[in-house]
């Protein structure tokens, strides 16, 4: 159970919501903050003066006074208007995700919502309804406009949604079965439900966590990788990495030092014979490039921390009763960080990939075979498994242009610059899965280069990995039907399954 209240939620809890199903309940310091700041719009609403959202229209419209008999429609009107997207429908954990972020930001009383019509969304949230929200239609300026407006449709009692058991259906039949009466919005309620960054943060969180199991993942993969090619681990000593302090790659070097430690293959080959004076960059500089992952990371994690503290509405509901117009629905904290995490894992998938070609060209791959074909020319091995991950390498750097230096002007030039962040979070979703995709095809085949250095044993910690990898992937051997091999390593990458298996032999990585 998550409460929400007025306090700043944690990472932990939009996790929770989005993509365990965890139930939300509001705090009674929240019911009374809504409420507080609900009298305030009550009292503009039956002002003669004119307050933005509350008796005027929106946007490049916002010079029109409404009256008061048109005000209902006009909340109407504006959700309906807005619920615009277009393209294929957004993953269910993303509109969770969503929907917390936007409760939470009505629980702080800054919004001026009334408390029934929060506990109408959260109520929707608790019995699974997720509403269809398209691909298409944020700007990522005045918040995430058209994700929003078909969130709050579906409070309306309007528009497709997903039930608890996934089935599509409309949503009053869904909140009827769920025992939820639709709601009819009231002055400012269609505002404080549509203009904030919750779609673009709520990415950037889900993204943060799938980050921080997949920057292990590839330094499991990099130790592999040195080890299958014979590389050398003294380059991650810790005194080397304290020359350069980063604390990612100090991190990044220790879990190195811990995956190779006992290694019978890397200590078989120091036996004075060894030529080679340096490794290769992709084997020697691993740390440095994933731990300047990591601290990019971190920036994005203190970015979002921020974000989850905050409360985005425009106009915003003050202490002292103020209601003011502002900006802080513009999305360009988030879609800063969203572009650079891209920037991030197009690199550590490209140095990935290089690994693996390495272990495919007899020129560099000290003594083994060809490909790793059990016999070369007759057997292709590896060879078309680089071919897909440096196809989504190639993706991935397209993914890398930033979409926060875009901005094309809209409502009649009253929204004249735009941050794109939905975007930016969108092509990082597939980024995220596209640097699962690489790490899988290097960690295949650095373990079938580990069982080709046999009778030499890998590090304990490694051949954990190969031998969970083996439950669901056969050993080296003649050339088998390789497509859905890469997808049981993508799996045993994406559901934690590689980790756990170090991980029981070094304990928790870093």
């Amino acid at each position: 159970m998550v409460d929400l209240g007025p306090e700043p939620l944690s990472f932990d809890d939009v996790i929770a919501v989005a993509r365990r199903g965890a139930d939300v309940r509001l705090t009674d310091d929240a019911v009374a903050a809504m409420a507080a700041a609900r009298s305030r719009v009550e009292e503009l609403a039956d002002s003669p003066t004119p307050a933005y959202g509350v008796s005027t229209g929106f946007g490049a419209l916002a010079t029109r006074h409404i009256d008061p008999s048109l005000r209902a429609q006009l909340q109407r009107s504006l959700i309906r208007s807005h619920a615009a997207g277009s393209g294929p429908e957004v993953e269910t954990e993303v509109v969770r995700a969503m929907m917390l972020l936007r409760l939470h930001t009505l629980a702080t009383g800054h919004t001026g919502i009334r408390p029934a019509t929060a506990k109408t969304l959260l109520g929707l949230l608790n019995a699974g309804i997720t509403p269809i929200v398209h691909e298409y239609g944020s700007l990522g300026c005045s918040g995430d406009l058209a994700p929003l407006a078909h969130v709050a449709l579906a409070l309306m009692g309007e528009g497709p949604v997903r039930d608890a058991s996934g089935q599509l259906t409309v949503a009053s039949e869904a909140m009827k079965q769920a025992g939820i009466e639709p709601v009819e919005l009231a002055a400012k309620e269609g505002l404080a439900l549509v203009n904030g960054t919750d779609g673009m943060l709520g990415m950037l969180v889900l993204a943060l966590d799938d980050l921080t199991r997949l920057l292990r993942t590839a330094d499991i993969a990099a130790a592999m990788s040195v080890e299958g090619l014979l590389g050398t681990d003294r380059v991650f000593a810790a005194d080397l990495q304290a020359l350069r302090p980063h604390p990612g790659q100090a991190a990044s070097a220790a879990n190195l030092r811990v995956l190779l430690r006992d290694s019978e293959i890397m200590a078989g080959h120091r036996d004075g014979s060894c030529t080679r004076v340096q490794d290769a960059y992709s084997l020697r500089c691993a740390p440095q490039v994933a731990g300047a992952a990591r601290d990019t990371v971190a920036h994005a994690a203190s970015v979002a921390a921020r974000e989850l503290a905050s409360a985005i509405d425009n106009p915003a509901v003050l202490a002292d009763g103020r209601v003011e117009s502002n900006g802080n629905f513009h999305g360009a904290p988030v879609a800063y960080v969203l572009d650079f995490l891209a920037i991030v894992i197009a690199d550590v998938a490209s140095m990935s990939e290089r690994r693996t070609d390495r272990f495919l060209d007899v020129a560099r791959n000290h003594g083994l075979p060809a490909f790793l074909a059990d016999d070369p020319g007759v057997d292709s091995g590896h060879m078309i498994a680089q071919y897909t991950q440096a196809a989504v390498v190639s993706e991935l750097k397209r993914l890398a242009v930033p979409a926060s230096v875009d901005s094309i002007p809209s409502s009649a030039m009253q929204e004249d610059h735009v941050s794109m962040g939905w975007s930016a979070a969108r092509k990082l979703r597939r980024a995220v899965d596209g640097l699962t995709r690489v790490l899988a095809v290097e960690i295949l085949t650095a373990a079938r280069a580990l069982d080709l250095r046999a009778p030499a044993a890998p590090a304990p910690a490694t051949a954990a990995v190969v031998a969970a990898l083996r439950q669901d992937v056969a050993g080296a051997g003649p050339d088998r039907f390789l497509a859905p091999e890469i997808e049981a390593a993508v799996r045993f990458v994406a559901d934690g399954a590689l980790i756990t298996a170090a991980e029981s032999v070094t304990g928790p990585l870093a």
